[in-house]
């Protein structure tokens, strides 16, 4: 046997030893090591990605990233402290679709590894401390329910307390449908807290991500003292054909993207994925 036949068996049985520890098949095994960009189809080694905090290094497309991965990118290391993640939705309504609702949120917490659709927590950037939410869509779209609403505002009282700056990373559908009113009164309450925190000269930087939308739009997302977007992002309140159809008029191609957003001056700033960490150090130096 030569020498690359012996390596070329050697690499095949260690593939299989991977894929069946892994219960993975060997075409399940290929898509994950292989990535293509959705805008410019762009095909990149999944390690180059990752290394790139998702942001496709061809187009810059951003792909979709979790709260696990943003607490990496952004914060120093070993930094994060969370709070408050004992926090776990119930099913008030017993409101059911094609499923339980409670089967959903068991569903989610098996899938994703959180307990609701945000993490909130203390942190630094290059030393400085912040108190910072982070949204995950994983988690039934980002939706703002009970909870959502309760640890973003627990949050908000514990950053104006200990005089924290505050930082919330919005990705949401919108409020939750499946608690109702209990959903849509976040909205208010989240505000209240931000006002209070405000009024203490404390600063808030919202960051806008795809998508953000809803209730979250109409509350806490458009309340920052900056007002930060990625590009390309889609942030809107309602949806394109609900407007249309409203106004009977056809709208803009780029309509509630950041770009739109930012010319007509709903957002202050769009930052790559990339570079958000180095910014936000640098607006937070301008509030020590």
């Amino acid at each position: 046997m030569s020498l690359s036949q012996w390596l070329f068996q050697k690499r095949n049985i260690s593939l299989k030893k991977y894929v069946s520890s892994n219960n993975f098949s060997k075409n399940e095994l290929y898509q994950n090591l292989w990535v293509k960009c959705n805008e410019c189809n762009f095909l990149m080694y999944f390690k180059t990605l990752n290394q790139n905090y998702k942001v496709c290094p061809k187009c810059y497309y951003h792909f979709p990233t979790s709260s696990h991965d943003r607490v990496q990118h952004i914060f120093d290391e070993n930094s994060w402290c969370s709070l408050n993640n004992n926090l776990s939705s119930i099913d008030p309504l017993g409101f059911f679709d094609k499923k339980l609702y409670r089967k959903r949120l068991s569903d989610m917490k098996s899938r994703t590894g959180l307990l609701d659709a945000v993490q909130t927590g203390t942190a630094s950037i290059n030393g400085l401390p912040v108190a910072c939410g982070i949204m995950d869509f994983r988690f039934m779209g980002g939706s703002m329910g009970s909870v959502v609403g309760e640890k973003l505002t627990r949050l908000v009282e514990y950053s104006t307390y200990f005089k924290l700056p505050l930082i919330i990373l919005c990705a949401s559908g919108g409020a939750r449908m499946q608690e109702g009113i209990l959903s849509l009164m976040q909205m208010a309450k989240v505000s209240s807290a931000l006002y209070k925190h405000s009024e203490a000269g404390l600063a808030y930087f919202s960051i806008l991500t795809s998508p953000t939308t809803g209730g979250v739009t109409a509350s806490f997302a458009m309340l920052g003292d900056i007002i930060i977007a990625e590009p390309k992002a889609l942030i809107a309140f309602a949806g394109r054909r609900v407007i249309e159809q409203t106004i009977k008029e056809d709208i803009p191609d780029n309509f509630q993207t950041s770009e739109y957003l930012f010319k007509h001056g709903f957002i202050d700033l769009i930052i790559c994925r990339t570079e958000l960490r180095n910014k936000l150090y640098r607006l937070l130096l301008l509030y020590v």
